[in-house]
């Protein structure tokens, strides 16, 4: 399988692709010349860390029939302050929030998401220090 972008400049520092049928528009800050027409490439790679790890915790949560309040994926990266910047190191926070929620199956699922099933952490991991922590809130 190969998944394709194709990437359309749209003027100044902005492009624009269409992704699974939505439009996403990437541009750069007015600090840095653009319009701010929509994120920053750098951050979408969180985004998609996030996404692609918090799609995998919840799927295998509800197999094991364990499903939060709510959840949520924060992803925080250090960036380097030389050229090209990038991302030194990534810390994903699991948080659930529920009343009783069995620690063991969610370290189960982010254990299983981070070491089988995400792509993106995988790929991550080959580039970087990564590391992450589980919350729960009652």
């Amino acid at each position: 399988m190969k998944h394709f972008i194709d990437l359309a400049w749209k003027g100044n520092m902005a492009f624009e692709t269409d992704m699974d049928g939505h439009q996403v528009t990437i541009d750069a800050g007015k600090e840095s010349g653009g319009d701010d027409l929509g994120p920053r490439p750098k951050k979408l790679m969180l985004t998609a860390l996030a996404g692609c790890s918090g799609i995998d915790v919840i799927s295998i949560l509800k197999k094991m029939k364990v499903v939060p309040e709510s959840f949520r994926v924060v992803v925080e990266g250090d960036v380097t302050d030389d050229h090209p910047k990038r991302y030194q190191e990534i810390k994903v926070v699991y948080e659930f929030k529920g009343k009783d929620l069995p620690l063991e199956k969610l370290q189960k699922a982010v254990d299983l998401s981070e070491e089988k099933y995400c792509g993106v952490s995988a790929v991550y991991k080959k580039a970087m220090n990564m590391s992450s922590e589980i919350r729960v809130v009652e």
